[in-house]
């Protein structure tokens, strides 16, 4: 698959934003560590280890769209960019805009059921 160039529902970001986007998933990754570190050093309630699928939700969507060379954002606006960050183009046939929409139902189920995953796993650790 071609990363510079657009593919309805496959591919609408370029090297630059698959960049941006797997730099956000290890951001989302490194703030859902620390949270749990911090769960579990200072003993939190297991109803606050939940708020884990916050930074999890980050670190999925971005890991996410990084593999799947596709923006979420871009995709439910229709929108694709292969060029410098911040500039996009519009995509204008509506076959295309659909089959973009089910890649973005894709990656948001994805995230949500990664999401649900970790911080029930998070809720149901007991504490030492």
């Amino acid at each position: 698959m071609s990363t510079n160039v657009y593919q309805p529902g496959v591919c609408n970001i370029g090297p630059a934003e698959i960049r941006q986007r797997r730099m956000s998933g290890y951001l989302g990754l490194a703030i859902a560590v620390v949270f749990l570190v911090l769960a579990f050093a200072f003993g939190w309630p297991a109803w606050v280890r939940l708020f884990v699928a916050l930074p999890v939700a980050i670190a999925a969507t971005g890991f996410l769209q990084a593999a799947f060379h596709f923006c979420v954002r871009f995709g439910a606006q229709g929108l694709f960019n292969f060029g410098e960050l911040g500039t996009q183009e519009a995509v204008h046939e509506a076959e295309y805009r659909r089959k973009d929409q089910r890649k973005v139902l894709l990656i948001v189920g994805l995230t949500a059921v990664i999401s649900a995953v970790v911080a029930i796993a998070a809720f149901l650790v007991p504490l030492p």
